[in-house]
């Protein structure tokens, strides 16, 4: 059974940090991409940032320079540090993965950030 778990979402000051988790369940860690992506209260979901199974990382530009995408293999979870968070950034936060031609994604963990 896949499963994805977000935690570590909180509300903070706008130059603060905050480091998210995804904790994956019945996939192939090793050889899965997992990705963050993050929906705004009435925008569209977006794409944020992909750590991959060659272990390169990539981002959206809006948070190059800021967040860091790294995995724990061992204990397959998938982190998100966000730095200089801006209240842009204020969303909830999921985690993403495809496995066997489906797509899973979990419930989410919320963001706020104020100025």
């Amino acid at each position: 059974q896949v499963r994805l778990q977000e935690s570590g979402g909180d509300s903070v000051q706008a130059g603060g940090s905050l480091r998210l988790s995804c904790a994956a369940t019945g996939i192939n860690f090793s050889i899965s991409n997992i990705a963050w992506y993050r929906q705004a209260p009435g925008k569209e979901r977006e794409w944020v940032a992909t750590t991959n199974s060659g272990g390169t990382t990539d981002y959206a530009d809006s948070v190059k320079g800021r967040f860091i995408i790294s995995r724990h293999q061992s204990r397959r979870i998938v982190y998100l540090q966000m730095n200089s968070l801006k209240s842009e950034d204020t969303a909830v936060y999921y985690c993403n993965t495809n496995s066997r031609g489906s797509t899973f994604w979990g419930q989410g963990t919320r963001v706020t950030v104020s100025s």
